[in-house]
Parts: structure tokens; C-alpha cells; sequence
């Protein structure tokens, strides 16, 4: 692994070791009624759109055994069985009040997706077991290499991993922007939705996590080095948002990046 990104990942989990640990738990439970509506707002009527666009990148295929990871409310899950109903499809999240949402979420439109309470960077399921793995608006808060290893481990050769979340974008003004931005969105939106004491207290680490974040180049090469091959990175809003696909190797694997 190249020494940048140990690093990297070294300072992340001094700067954030302790609310990944004792405090974001408690932001989603504060914010699992809301989550939606609350991304809604902040992305200025994009969340929607943003999360349709990168469901339309996922190849699935009737039979296909899914895996969601850091699931929440399950949407994904959702959209994926309204395009191919005959999925198995696993969701987990290590948030209680998330994965209900996500489950009741399920359930309102008759559909069957199995929730699983777990930690990311520990995934209950053995060796080779799925055709796909997504990951959304997540990545930024988890152990990144701990995260996409046990994401590969779990995958079958050949099979595809999603990835959508904010990125840092790799233009330094662009960056700026953003996160100043991104500040005063969280203010108003603590005001709107009368947030609790736990998502106060977080403000500044959402927009701290952003800054020690990756950008989509970043991201794509860390997948490379982690042993995935076929590797696309696309950056949407001007790499305030990214999109991954990578395959795991398998003897047909070419090892491309772009």
C-alpha cells in the first residue's frame, strides 16, 4: 500500500477516532427520521437525482446476491428490486434507528431486503459470497482500507464494487468553496430540523471529514492498490461527489484504472 495513504488513513483516525467511536452513532439515531429530508435540503434538490444516477451504474443481473453496506434507509435496496425484483439483497449499517427506517422503508412498498446490524470494517458473511457490494454517502466516516478489504473479501471473483459518497475535490478553490458551503448548510439545517445535541457537536467534524478526505483520483488508485481491477472514477458537481465502479481480479480481470 502506497505509504501516502497509510499516512493519510493514520491521520484520519487520530483526527476522528473519537466520535467515529462515541459520537456519530448517535448523530443517525438523532437523524434517522429525517435523514431524506435533510439530504434533500442540503444538496439543494440533488439527492434525488444524484442517488438515481448511481443506481443506473449498477449491472445487476436476475439471481444476483447483493450486499449494501452502511445501508441506512435502504434505498438503494429499494431501487435496485423495483429495476430487478428477483434480487437477494443484504443491508447492513451499524446504526439501530437507520436500519429501522431503512426495514420500515422496505416494508411500506411489500419488499423483503435482510438487515444485518454490523461494523463495515467487520462484515459477517464468508469469502466470496456476493455478485455486488454497494457502499453511499459513507465512506467518509469509516477506516477507508480496513472498509474496502473487507468489501473485497466478501465479493465473488469477478463481481463489482459501487461506491458513492462526497469527495474532496481536487481543485483547491473549488474545495474551499465547497466546505464553506458545506458550513453553512449544516447551520441551517440544524435550525430547520431542530437537530440534538450530538449533530451539533459534529458540525465541524462534517466538514473537517471532507478535508481529510480523497479525491476521486485518490480514491480510484487506493482501489487499485487494494487488488480491484477494471476500475472507473467519476466525479460529479465538480468533485464534490463521486462515483467508483471496480471489479474484483479474477483471471479475466484487465487491470485498468480511469
Amino acid at each position: 500500500m502506497n505509504r501516502s495513504y497509510l499516512e493519510r488513513e493514520n491521520a484520519r483516525e487520530k483526527a476522528f477516532a473519537s466520535i467515529w467511536a462515541n459520537d456519530l452513532d448517535t448523530v443517525f439515531t438523532e437523524v434517522a427520521d429525517y435523514y431524506h429530508r435533510a439530504s434533500y435540503l442540503a444538496s439543494l434538490g440533488l439527492w434525488d437525482r444524484l442517488q438515481h444516477r448511481f443506481v443506473s451504474t449498477i449491472d445487476i443481473q436476475p439471481g444476483y446476491k447483493v450486499l449494501d453496506v452502511c445501508a441506512g434507509a435502504n434505498a438503494i435496496g429499494i431501487d435496485l428490486l423495483k429495476r430487478q425484483p428477483n434480487l437477494d439483497i443484504y443491508a447492513v449499517d451499524k446504526n439501530a434507528a437507520m436500519q429501522k427506517a431503512g426495514r420500515d422503508h422496505a416494508l411500506s412498498g411489500g419488499l423483503q431486503i435482510k438487515g444485518v446490524l454490523c461494523d463495515a470494517h467487520d462484515l459477517p458473511f464468508p469469502d466470496n459470497y456476493f455478485d455486488i457490494v454497494t457502499l453511499q454517502w459513507a465512506t467518509r466516516h469509516l477506516r477507508v482500507i480496513k472498509a474496502f478489504s473487507e468489501i473485497n473479501r466478501v465479493l465473488k471473483p469477478g463481481g463489482y464494487f459501487y461506491n458513492c459518497d462526497l469527495s474532496r475535490p481536487a481543485n483547491k478553490f473549488v474545495e474551499d468553496s465547497y466546505c464553506v458551503f458545506l458550513k453553512a448548510c449544516l447551520s441551517f439545517i440544524s435550525r430547520v430540523f431542530n437537530c440534538g445535541p450530538a449533530s451539533l457537536k459534529c458540525r465541524s467534524y462534517f466538514v473537517q471529514a471532507i478535508r481529510m478526505f480523497y479525491s476521486t483520483e485518490e480514491l480510484s488508485n487506493m482501489l487499485s492498490e487494494l487488488g480491484f481491477c477494471n476500475i472507473t472514477g467519476n466525479s460529479v458537481l465538480g468533485g464534490a461527489v463521486a462515483f467508483h465502479k471496480a471489479r474484483k481480479v479474477d483471471s479475466t480481470c484487465k487491470c485498468t484504472t480511469s
